[in-house]
Order: C-alpha cells, then structure tokens, then sequence
C-alpha cells in the first residue's frame, strides 16, 4: 500500500504534529514501509495455531509473605532534608 502526502498530512493533523515541507517525504517512505510489514503477516500460514495472551506460559515466581519489621521513626526521618515535630515537612502546594 502506497502512502500519498495527503494521508501523511491527515495523519499529522490527527496527531498534533507539525511536519515541515522537508519531513513529510522521510515519513511517508516510512509509513509506506511499516504498511507494507504489517501487510505481509497477512500472508503467514496460521490454521491450526491457537491464539495466546503471552509468548511465554512459565509460571511467575512466588515467595512466602513474611512479616517483617519497618523502620523505626528515627530511621525513616535521618535522611529526611526536613522535618519537624518526627514527621516529614514538604513545601505547601495550595
């Protein structure tokens, strides 16, 4: 499938780009490409193949929960650039 300049130019509009006279060529050559790509799968013989969710069916590894302990309030806070009061201090924002 050949890609004209006025789809590359629909495209652009569609997107909210703004091609130069000078970039529309580059991409119409590369739209005409990934076209033509997708394309040729259509030719792949695929009867009998069964349609998969993910390429790999390993299982995911698992680990035990185990409860452990968090850091105290002093360890939280030391490398804190400010605090007050044992809480984290931030920049108002409203």
């Amino acid at each position: 499938m050949e890609v004209t300049h006025e789809d590359v130019m629909r495209c652009a509009r569609l997107t909210h780009l703004s091609l130069g006279e000078d970039e529309i060529e580059p991409m119409r050559q590369a739209m005409t490409q990934l076209l033509s790509h997708a394309r040729s799968l259509d030719e792949l013989e695929l009867d009998g193949i069964e349609a998969t969710t993910h390429g790999q069916t390993l299982p995911l590894p698992r680990r035990e929960d185990q409860p452990m302990d968090g850091l105290s309030q002093a360890q939280a806070l030391a490398n804190s650039p400010s605090q007050e009061h044992g809480h984290f201090t931030v920049p108002k924002v409203l």
